[in-house]
């Protein structure tokens, strides 16, 4: 699932070339997750202002309202010049006078939905309970461990759920939870504020290195350039079951939590 290095990966890499085209036509495929929520047509002939993202959404700024998108457990995102023709597993297109936005979603868990504004309408619900960015100040080792009373989930979980930061995802969350020295099937709430400050350091760090290498790509995904990220190749844990660690040569260990693939040392990582 792409998750926030690979969204902020994809809005850099098409988010100054769309900004200001006018939108000449919008072609809809098979339905997404959630209705369009506006005519297509009425799109058309409106200026791309700014592309942000929001977590692990997408906000292209039009003249009246937005279209926030969201790429799913699948998705990814193109802009090209000139675009071939949609294939089976592309569901929307935005074409504009510099080139066509395509989403690309073989799942079809992805969305693209108009609002009003990032504040009101479709836009607001859909963004209402996402906790802090990884890279805001407020982001500290204080509000983690605040947030973390009371929680009597493992840690890694608490880390996934989105509502205290937003942006660790499972390849990530796994990665910091190492580079912070702490076992992640530690209950949130035993967590102390001395860990909570070298696990909030861990996340953005996690984070900014995946930012560098381009996010992580391990079966589809792909920049609004065709490019594939990197971070995967260079993980100190993830996909690494039975494997020497990296600091104490102990075996990598898999386990399973919530369903998703965990990955640990268990000599470097206490509860």
């Amino acid at each position: 699932m792409p998750e926030l290095p690979e969204v902020e990966v994809t809005r850099q890499s098409f988010a100054d070339r769309i900004r200001g085209a006018r939108v000449h036509a919008v072609r809809l495929g098979k339905p997404l997750r959630w209705p369009l929520g506006c005519a297509p047509e009425s799109l058309v002939a409106q200026a791309v202002g700014e592309v942000t993202r929001r977590g692990k959404y997408l906000w292209l700024a039009l003249d009246r309202g937005g279209l926030l998108m969201h790429l799913g457990m699948s998705g990814s995102l193109a802009f090209d010049l000139r675009a071939a023709a949609p294939g089976p597993h592309d569901h929307f297109d935005l074409v504009t006078a510099r080139g066509t936005l395509r989403l690309t979603d073989p799942r079809r868990f992805g969305a693209v939905v108009w609002s009003p504004a990032l504040d009101t309408g479709a836009a607001a619900k859909l963004l209402a309970g996402l906790g802090l960015e990884p890279f805001d100040p407020a982001f500290t080792g204080a509000h983690l461990h605040a947030a973390l009373r009371g929680r009597r989930v493992a840690i890694k979980q608490a880390l996934l759920g989105g509502a205290i930061v937003v942006g660790a995802g499972n390849i990530y969350a796994c990665e910091a939870l190492f580079e912070a020295g702490i076992d992640p099937r530690t209950r949130s709430d035993r967590v102390s504020l001395a860990r909570c400050q070298r696990l909030a350091a861990a996340v953005r760090s996690t984070l900014a290195r995946a930012l560098d290498l381009g996010g992580s790509t391990l079966s589809n995904f792909r920049d609004a350039h065709g490019m594939a990220g990197e971070f995967q190749n260079q993980a100190r844990v993830y996909g690494r079951e039975g494997l020497a660690c990296l600091r104490c040569n102990g075996a990598i260990r898999r386990i399973v939590q919530g369903q998703r693939a965990t990955y640990f040392c268990p000599g470097c990582q206490r509860r």
